[in-house]
């Protein structure tokens, strides 16, 4: 039997591998999966660092949100490396100054002791209205954040307010591209998957409905089969 080729998934703020559970399941009989780990350091040059430190010579690679960004500072660090391209529910822009205001809010009321992960008032902001009673989904959301916790909470949104604007290093990108997102994204709305994909030449863009930010967990049937075909084209 060939040797199956890799694939780096990098999970986003405040996610860990529960991200990515089913693509890690249901992809397995064609890649070999290993899952970044994103909740150590303070920069995203740094978390790429030590993705490449742990990762395969060569591997497709996927990111959702802050994966996404800490996904384009990997294709500026070591492009080489890297066999093909898929970007979820994220944004090639650096934070204006209403999200950045937001993010350090975020943060005081975490250096204050007030972290709460992801509650119910938060939830909409993550996963499609009609999703909020789903208490499979929102207990595995709020697990999840509670399982990164406060201390990488801090050092996860420090890193994101210091990102650069990916949007002029999209043009050098020359792998096969998935830009996906679910329709309903409120987080990192749709138009800024569609901006991606179109400053990337070899990018398709696959747009979920009924889904939010965290496409993965609410459709993974779709994201999985995506994935698939982007996988094996």
């Amino acid at each position: 039997m060939p040797e199956k080729s890799p694939l780096l998934l990098i999970p986003g703020l405040l996610c860990d591998a529960s991200l990515w559970a089913h693509q890690a399941r249901f992809l397995a009989d064609v890649v070999d999966v290993h899952i970044a780990e994103t909740t150590h350091d303070e920069s995203l040059g740094d978390m790429v660092g030590r993705a490449l430190a742990e990762a395969p010579p060569r591997f497709a690679l996927a990111g959702l949100s802050m994966g996404g960004y800490v996904a384009l500072e990997c294709m500026r660090q070591a492009p080489e490396r890297v066999s093909r391209l898929a970007l979820l529910d994220t944004s090639a822009r650096a934070d204006d100054a209403e999200t950045l205001k937001r993010r350090k809010s975020f943060i005081d009321l975490a250096e204050q002791g007030r972290f709460k992960g992801v509650t119910p008032r938060l939830l909409p902001s993550f996963i499609h209205p009609d999703r909020l009673g789903d208490s499979e989904l929102a207990n595995a959301v709020t697990r999840m954040a509670e399982s990164v916790g406060k201390d990488a909470f801090l050092r996860q949104q420090r890193a994101i307010m210091a990102r650069p604007d990916s949007r002029s290093d999209l043009a050098a990108i020359n792998v096969p591209t998935l830009v996906i997102c679910g329709r309903q994204d409120v987080a990192t709305p749709l138009a800024l998957s569609i901006e991606i994909a179109d400053l990337i030449t070899k990018a398709r863009l696959c747009i979920i409905e009924e889904c939010g930010h965290l496409s993965s967990m609410e459709r993974p049937y779709a994201v999985t089969a995506l994935m698939r075909d982007w996988l094996l084209r």
